[in-house]
């Protein structure tokens, strides 16, 4: 059947991926901030709208979620603009919206989240991470702190909201090598990439997968074919989730 679905962040390399998979048999608006980049929207099978996640009201976005199913926050600085940027567009503009979806009046559509493996209370250590992974995890942490800080604080902030459904996936480092239809999904280890490819058919797939909500799903390359993997974690509701 087809969704009513809002991507945030549309110009992006995934959402850009994204669209081209669900738009030709959905109805899909890409949020972007230059009009520079309504064509390549366009191509992808969405519907450009010119809308600041770091300007707009949130009653602006609340009028663009209205009577929509799904709604993808796949929005980030990208280290532009430096530390104030990043809290405005990491944090602030994914508080933004989730105020956007409680507004909505009516059923209220389901939030996907693209976040980042190892986004984590720096505290708390995940019981399945490695040797391997401590030592990627404070390499990582030294490099984009601010970055794994804000999106720490504003997934923090959606976890604790009941209003809506929502999903958090949490992609490794990001590749450009064509996708293979496979990875490891749900509590992984953090030395493995995953192609932009294979990101991108994951949040299709959770489009049609409203029973994925409340988990927070890290995803690199592997052997599963993704959908399967994907069946699992869902059947036996494994979050990767440290608050």
């Amino acid at each position: 059947m087809t969704k009513r679905v809002v991507i945030v962040g549309g110009h992006g390399n995934v959402a850009l991926r994204l669209a081209r998979l669900i738009g030709p048999s959905n109805d899909v608006t890409s949020i972007i901030r230059s009009q520079e980049h309504e064509a390549d929207i366009t191509s992808a099978s969405a519907k450009p709208l010119l809308l600041s996640l770091e300007d707009a009201k949130v009653s602006d976005f609340t009028k663009v979620f209205q009577d929509k199913d799904v709604v993808y926050f796949s929005a980030g600085a990208g280290g532009k603009g430096g530390p104030e940027r990043t809290k405005k567009v990491d944090y602030e503009g994914a508080l933004k919206v989730f105020d956007a979806i409680e507004g909505v009046q009516g059923d209220k559509p389901r939030l996907i989240l693209v976040s980042a493996m190892d986004v984590r209370d720096p505290e708390k250590v995940p019981e399945w991470y490695d040797e391997a992974d401590l030592k990627m995890s404070a390499r990582v942490r030294g490099v984009i702190a601010t970055y794994m800080k804000w999106k720490y604080e504003a997934d923090k902030n959606l976890v604790e909201r009941t209003a809506f459904a929502w999903t958090i996936l949490r992609p490794g480092g990001l590749s450009n090598e064509p996708g293979t239809g496979k990875a490891d999904i749900g509590r992984t280890h953090l030395t493995r990439t995953i192609s932009r490819d294979d990101v991108a058919k994951t949040l299709a797939l959770l489009l049609d997968r409203p029973d994925a909500a409340g988990l927070a799903l890290d995803l690199v390359g592997g052997e599963t074919p993704l959908a399967d993997g994907l069946d699992a974690v869902v059947r036996n509701k494994v979050t990767a989730w440290i608050g």
